[in-house]
């Protein structure tokens, strides 16, 4: 049977899904374990009033399943980790839509701009 993947968006085989490869014990999911990201992960949701934004844009008040993204990932820039300007909340189809680069970061950013 075929079923629609998960981790890229294709459809597969049942038997032949794409694994996803943790990397365990890295700085970025030390961090992602801190309180200060718990802490900095609530005050950009209630920032952007506990909804996606890329839904928001379509004047969808989706407040299902949010997660705060990294438009700059964390590996790439760990200075931005705790930076306001870098983070957006996004329901996790849109999060998954974010991480395989199907909406850019420009598109994000403009975002973040726009609601102040």
């Amino acid at each position: 049977m075929y079923r629609t993947c998960t981790i890229c968006g294709g459809i597969h085989h049942e038997d032949n899904m794409c694994k996803r490869y943790y990397k365990k014990n890295t700085k970025a999911s030390k961090f992602r374990n801190s309180n200060a990201w718990i802490v900095k992960r609530e005050q950009i949701k209630k920032r952007d009033k506990y909804l996606c934004q890329v839904c928001l844009k379509d004047s969808i008040y989706n407040y299902d399943d949010l997660q705060v993204h990294h438009i700059i990932p964390i590996d790439k820039d760990y200075d931005l980790k705790l930076d306001g300007s870098n983070l957006i909340t996004l329901c996790s189809y849109h999060h998954k839509q974010a991480e395989m680069k199907k909406i850019s970061k420009d598109e994000l950013y403009k975002l973040i701009i726009e609601e102040f």
